[in-house]
């Protein structure tokens, strides 16, 4: 017979297991980017630039949107092409929209970070590279201490490349590796061996790249945890300063390519929870800090000193340790974070490309921030990276709207299997929540309801 605690935990698991299945936003900004709209517009955007301080800090973060292949599983912003003469080609327009917003910022501001994503950074060949570097030290005030972070794909990669981001200044390069599973890689369409993989870490070590984070996926197709207990533990081989663990975000209805993973090979819920929940365990029993909901560092990599400090952040490129309040994006569909709101560029690459050649940022859409989206900003923010928030200091940051917080925030203790608790001053996600915390999240998301907009689920 079934013992009554027996009987609570299964409960709880249901109903976990049933809020997991839930589809929230990743909130990587808020309001989130379905909310954009288009009165956020280039010549808006030239002004908020005009007004960075003299000496500001601010970061740069470029998006190349080309890949030589077509992952199944991606869902960012890009193309394939097997010529280089489009890259070639954008490079150029990108290069002048640097220049644009150089002359637009005036030398105000110091660029302490700057982030080359994509598609593929490592695309470009060697010279172009240098070039990039270039057209950035020409417009913008780089601090000599900056963190430069490169996304890189080991199968571009070879010595010229590494040679030539080595020069260029990075200090961090982030390895896309999902899964070292040979059935899941052909699956989604991204074959890397391990050997490709260790290659690649061993090449910027040996240039001196100080920070090496690995990006691992679970719940894609045909995974289970003997696999992902196969993916970790080779991964912890390279001793990562970073991983970030992310679940694999099925969205067909956004990415069409992705309609090409069977979904009958997906895990469900429970089976990615499960997935996580192993993979997240392997790593901390590495050695590894936990950070947010899915990055883990060593103990004395910076991302984990920010989080213990109270000093995590977090935006589009998931958690970070960059205070900058300006995040200036560059390319197309790339955001912009400014204390006035968020501005995105263009989505589609011609039309980006049309725009900065007649001379105009190539700005689509964006919001601009009012006092309820700052301090909602805020407290959704400080939930992703602490997993609560003090009531005191909303209250004196944000005055009435804070009051109208905390009393949201009560009232979400006194919910039956209430995610957040308080205790003293603080409102805290309840331990098993943690996992949840999109959804708790989600609780301060006025726009949330607003629209049609899909989102992944929670897990």
């Amino acid at each position: 017979m079934q013992r009554a605690g027996e009987q609570m935990d299964g409960m709880r698991s249901v109903r976990l297991v049933s809020r997991l299945a839930a589809a929230v936003p990743r909130y990587t900004s808020y309001p989130t980017a379905p909310h954009f709209h288009e009165d956020v517009s280039g010549e808006v955007l030239a002004g908020w630039l005009s007004r960075i301080g003299s000496g500001e800090d601010i970061s740069l973060y470029l998006h190349i949107p080309f890949c030589d292949r077509l992952c199944w599983f991606c869902a960012c912003h890009t193309r394939m092409t097997r010529r280089y003469e489009p890259v070639a080609a954008f490079l150029d327009v990108l290069m002048d929209e640097i220049a644009m917003a150089g002359d637009l910022i005036g030398g105000r501001g110091r660029v302490r970070a700057i982030h080359f994503g994509g598609g593929s950074p490592t695309i470009l060949q060697p010279h172009d590279i240098l070039r990039l570097g270039k057209a950035l030290d020409d417009a913008f005030d780089i601090r000599p201490d900056a963190d430069i972070c490169v996304e890189l794909d080991p199968n571009d990669m070879d010595e010229a490349r590494l040679d030539a981001f080595a020069q260029m200044g990075m200090t961090r390069a982030s390895l896309g590796v999902q899964d070292f599973d040979a059935r899941v890689q052909k699956a989604i369409n991204r074959e890397q061996s391990f050997e490709q993989t260790r290659w690649i870490v061993d090449g910027v070590r040996e240039r001196g790249v100080k920070s090496v984070n690995l990006d691992l996926l679970y719940g894609l197709p045909h995974q289970n945890e003997a696999s992902i207990a196969n993916t970790i533990a080779k991964a912890l081989t390279l001793s990562p300063d970073r991983i970030a663990l992310f679940g694999y975000a099925h969205v067909p209805w956004f990415k069409k390519h992705q309609t090409m993973i069977d979904e009958a090979a997906l895990p469900d819920a429970q089976e990615r929870l499960a997935q996580q929940n192993l993979a997240a365990a392997m790593v901390r029993d590495a050695g590894y800090q936990a950070i947010g909901i899915d990055h883990f560092a060593k103990p004395d990599d910076a991302l984990a000193v920010a989080a213990r400090h109270g000093r995590l952040r977090r935006n589009f490129q998931g958690y970070t340790e960059d205070a900058c309040e300006t995040l200036l994006g560059l390319g197309p569909s790339s955001v912009s974070r400014l204390r006035e709101g968020y501005a995105q560029n263009a989505t589609a690459t011609g039309q980006y490309e049309r725009l900065i050649r007649q001379g105009r940022l190539a700005t689509a859409r964006g919001v601009e921030l009012n006092e309820d989206d700052h301090a909602r900003a805020w407290v959704i923010e400080r939930l992703m990276c602490d997993f609560g928030f003090s009531a005191r200091e909303a209250i004196k940051r944000f005055d009435a709207v804070g009051w109208q917080i905390v009393d949201e925030a009560l009232a979400c203790t006194r919910e039956h299997d209430a995610m957040l608790v308080r205790e003293g001053d603080h409102f805290l996600v309840v331990d098993e929540a943690r996992p949840l915390v999109r959804s708790v999240a989600a609780r301060f998301d006025s726009y949330l309801h607003q629209g049609a907009a899909r989102h992944s689920t929670v897990v």
